[in-house]
């Protein structure tokens, strides 16, 4: 139920992920456009000097010619600044896209996880992989080794073949499987008694390994922080 509870907060966090980068970038799109629009047009100022030009064209003095080169340069100027300036916006407003994706990404994997380990500290421990090892006894439970003995290993390995299998085995499936005995011979009870003690078995490795642990030459502790125990 917890593991079903955390794929769906995981698909939910996606799901929001996609709705705000693309609001983002609808966001700053919109925003662009409504800029680039507003900056007046690069040529304008050459349009207008080219007006005077025109209006102008009795004019003789050097000196009145010289002022109408200077405007005509100011208004090319005026144009590569502009030119400038908008490359600059753009480059600007694309990092701050990147930027503001990047904080509602990290911000939403927060979230994801936060709430990943609340289901992780409620349910106990998840199962992220197993690892059967019979010729050594043992089996790997995610980063944790543990020895087991032949029987209890014998039954934990029917019941990884039949859950890969997608599949469900009884008690007298079980007894049948390990020892080689027809099905209709085997007793449920005698399944059923391997599955407690493989049970048993695992509970007091966990037990051992996660609580309850023995210090060589000290003695035994519990795994506990201090501060994290109450006694009533």
């Amino acid at each position: 139920m917890a593991i079903s509870s955390v794929t769906e907060g995981l698909k939910a966090g996606s799901r929001a992920v996609l709705w705000g980068v693309g609001a983002i970038v609808v966001a700053l799109c919109a925003a662009a456009a409504l800029l680039f629009l507003s900056l007046p047009d690069a040529n304008a100022f050459n349009a207008r000097v080219e007006e005077i030009f025109v209006q102008n064209d009795a004019l003789t003095n050097p000196t009145q010619l010289r002022l109408l080169e200077v405007l005509a340069q100011s208004g090319t100027s005026f144009a590569e600044v502009l030119s400038s300036y908008r490359l600059i916006i753009f480059i600007l407003l694309v990092f701050a896209a990147v930027l503001m994706v990047a904080a509602l990404g990290l911000l939403l994997t927060i979230v994801g996880l936060n709430r990943r380990m609340s289901a992780i500290q409620r349910s106990g421990i998840e199962v992220q992989s197993l690892r059967i090892l019979r010729a050594e006894n043992a089996v790997m439970l995610n980063d944790m080794a543990f020895t087991l003995t032949p029987a209890a290993i014998e039954t934990l390995a029917v019941l990884a073949e039949a859950r890969m299998d997608d599949d469900f085995v009884t008690g007298a499936q079980i007894e049948a499987m390990i020892s080689g005995k027809p099905e209709a011979d085997c007793d449920e009870a005698a399944g059923a008694t391997r599955i407690k003690r493989l049970r048993d078995a695992l509970g007091n490795a966990l037990v051992s390994e996660l609580l309850v642990r023995n210090i060589s030459r000290k003695g035994y502790t519990l795994a506990v922080a201090r501060e994290r125990l109450r006694v009533d």
